[in-house]
Order: structure tokens, then C-alpha cells, then sequence
């Protein structure tokens, strides 16, 4: 009876032993599996895949671009749905050292209305080329001759277009906001003055932030420049402590 037993109980353990070295064969052979498994998807993944997992050193020195497959190309801004439409006449030429744009036609021969406020939207753009078209083709389209005419009955649909670019949070739209904001001065003169206190607000609590007081006190200056002492008036009362470039 005693040899009955011990022989099972040696049984027992060897089938034990077995399903126990069975499934230790079966994971390897899983893992093994999963392994070849990935690899292969590896090895057969899109280009755009590898640059995610192995990124080229070139991609850091390339501004920030669309990707036509990424998300955010599924809902466009307004300037950019205008751009890829071909509303804007010029397109972007990229230079070894500097990009620049070359129009369809001479820009002094092209309506203001609606392209100037278009490109003044442009100015909150945050990707490349936007930021780039809009900036200079907003610049370039103040150069041509008859450009105060053109700008000054616009003036009452381009402040609001303005204001949105001063009060954004990203610093680089408000700089672009700033520059475009003392461009437009310059060639409307003193007929900026009756809009110029919906702007001042914005670049009042942009001062609190000490790298921009230097540019927003230059700009000031200009906007008094090109105002006159109608402007100057305008500043203080939204300004106080502004000081006037005639001190």
C-alpha cells in the first residue's frame, strides 16, 4: 500500500513538473512571437513613422511647419483656409539666407479691401509660412504708392483685427501686432488717433512684463510721432506715465 502511494505521488509531481515546463515553453514562445511581431512592424513602418521614433538633426533647425496630415490641418484658421484658396496673390520664396514673397502682380495694383485686413488676421497666425506671409505682405502693401488713401477708410475693420493681435498671449503675435501697429501709423498719420485709445489698454498691461517695455515705449514714441500732439493727449490719459519724446 505504502509503494502504491509513494509511486503516485511521484506521478503527481512529475505531471506538475511537465505542465509546469509546458508553460514556461509556451511564454517563451509568445514573447518570442511578440518580439519578431514587433520588429517587423518596425522595419515596415512609414517613413513618417521612423523620423517620429529616430527624428532627422535637420528637424530642429526647420521652423515649425504645417503638416498637411497632422490634426489641426482638419480645421483651419480663416487665414490659412484664404491661403490655401490662393486668396492671397503671392507666394513664399525660400532664400538661402532670408525668405521672401513674390506677388502675382505689382502689390500697388491690388485692392486694399479686403486684402489688407486679411493679412492684418494673418498676424495671429503661430505656424510657418503664415506668420512669415502675413507679417511681410501686410509690411510691403503700406510701401506702395497711394497707400494712405487705400488704408485710412479701412481703418474702422483693421483696429479690431489689430487689437486681436495685441491682446493674444503668445509674445511672438503681440511683437507682429506692435510692428504692424506702428507700420499703419506711419502711413495713416494722425486719422489713427480717433482708434488709437482701443488700443492703448493692451499695450498698458504689456508693460507690467519688463521685456516688452523697451518696444512698447519705442512705439509710443512713433505713435506720437506720426499723431502728432493729438496723440500725445491720447497716450497720457491711457498712459500717465508715458514720457513724451518732446520732454
Amino acid at each position: 500500500m505504502q509503494k502504491s502511494e509513494c509511486h503516485g505521488g511521484v506521478q503527481l509531481r512529475n505531471r506538475v513538473t511537465d505542465d509546469h515546463d509546458e508553460r514556461t515553453s509556451l511564454s517563451a514562445q509568445v514573447k518570442h512571437r511578440t518580439t519578431v511581431q514587433q520588429s517587423k512592424s518596425l522595419s515596415t513602418s512609414s517613413p513618417e513613422s521612423a523620423r517620429q521614433l529616430y527624428p532627422r538633426p535637420s528637424d530642429k533647425l526647420n521652423p515649425k511647419t504645417i503638416n498637411p496630415f497632422g490634426e489641426q490641418s482638419r480645421v483651419p484658421s480663416a487665414f490659412a483656409a484664404v491661403y490655401s484658396k490662393g486668396g492671397i496673390p503671392c507666394r513664399l520664396v525660400h532664400g538661402s539666407v532670408k525668405h521672401r514673397l513674390q506677388w502675382d502682380c505689382p502689390p500697388e495694383n491690388l485692392p486694399f479691401d479686403p486684402l489688407l485686413i486679411t493679412l492684418a488676421e494673418g498676424l495671429r497666425e503661430t505656424k510657418h509660412p503664415y506668420t512669415f506671409v502675413s507679417k511681410e505682405g501686410f509690411r510691403e502693401l503700406l510701401l506702395v504708392a497711394g497707400a494712405p488713401e487705400k488704408a485710412v477708410p479701412l481703418l474702422p475693420r483693421l483696429i479690431p483685427v489689430l487689437k486681436a493681435a495685441l491682446v493674444h498671449l503668445d509674445d511672438d503675435v503681440f511683437e507682429r501686432g506692435l510692428n504692424a501697429l506702428v507700420q499703419l501709423s506711419g502711413v495713416v498719420g494722425p486719422s489713427l488717433n480717433d482708434h488709437l485709445k482701443h488700443l492703448l489698454t493692451s499695450l498698458s498691461k504689456r508693460l507690467r512684463d519688463k521685456k516688452f517695455k523697451e518696444p512698447i515705449t519705442s512705439a509710443l514714441q512713433k505713435l506720437e510721432q506720426h499723431g502728432g500732439s493729438g496723440s500725445l493727449l491720447i497716450i497720457k490719459s491711457k498712459i500717465p506715465t508715458y514720457c513724451s519724446i518732446r520732454c
